[in-house]
């Protein structure tokens, strides 16, 4: 039996009184690839958000590992879950070794050798090589810097890997090869990926399940294969009509 690795139960968020995101029972299992897809404002985000605290709702519970995250620590909880959103955010005034290896520094209590280890393994596999180490991110074009993002979120080997529109900035051709890269990093890892996007292409090529929202509400959530053959309903016809462009071999 698969091992449930994050479930939502009965989640309701507002915002000015009006609900954003409702969510009776969802559950993700370990080792998943979900990606989740859905128009402006249909709650993605804030789905995101919460599996790390940093949006609570405004009723039900979210559990990690089988935990509720409003009774763990929540800086805790983040150091084990990695987070990589668009553009990367590096941080500026560090190398891209810096840049790695922050949250290993802290888990490692600054073992530098361990550190080290760690990121010449990332950015081996993102990638990177070694002679980018000592480079600041200016210096880097907007894939290098997306791997260094995805990198510095997988450095300290977390169970679970967030992903907010990560490739939304780059061009078509490097957002194509970051999408290969972030499938075979999946398949060599096992880590439990939630990924949001817009595009319903990229949710079907990447994800082993995907789930499509719309103002707040699952629309459907499934595997790529069932999605593409039984539509769930006209929401769901319509974003495979207006944005799906992968030949059906390339779906997972």
């Amino acid at each position: 039996m698969a091992e449930i690795i994050i479930n939502m139960k009965h989640i309701e968020k507002r915002y000015n009184n009006v609900p954003v995101l409702t969510v009776q029972d969802l559950e993700i299992e370990k080792g998943d690839f979900l990606t989740v897809i859905g128009s402006s404002g249909c709650g993605k985000t804030t789905l995101l958000k919460m599996i790390n605290g940093l949006i609570q709702p405004d009723t039900g519970n979210v559990a990690v590992n089988g935990t509720d995250i409003s009774q763990t620590d929540l800086i805790s909880l983040r150091r084990s879950i990695g987070y990589c959103i668009q553009g990367s955010i590096l941080f500026p005034h560090m190398t891209v070794e810096e840049n790695v290896s922050y949250v290993p520094d802290l888990l490692n209590g600054r073992n530098k050798t361990k550190t080290r280890q760690a990121v010449s393994k990332w950015l081996k596999i993102v990638g990177l090589g070694d002679d980018l180490r000592s480079r600041y991110p200016s210096e880097l074009s907007g894939g290098q810097q997306q791997r260094v993002g995805i990198a510095r979120a997988l450095a300290a080997s977390p169970e679970i890997l967030l992903m907010d529109e990560p490739f939304g900035a780059v061009d078509s051709i490097t957002r194509k090869q970051l999408q290969t890269e972030i499938k075979e990093i999946h398949e060599q890892t096992g880590v439990t990926v939630v990924f949001v996007t817009h595009d319903i292409s990229e949710a079907l090529y990447l994800g082993t399940k995907v789930l499509v929202l719309d103002h707040g509400q699952i629309q459907q959530y499934d595997t790529p294969q069932n999605i593409i053959h039984n539509p769930e309903n006209d929401f769901v016809k319509n974003l495979l009509k207006d944005g799906f462009h992968y030949s059906e071999e390339e779906v997972s």
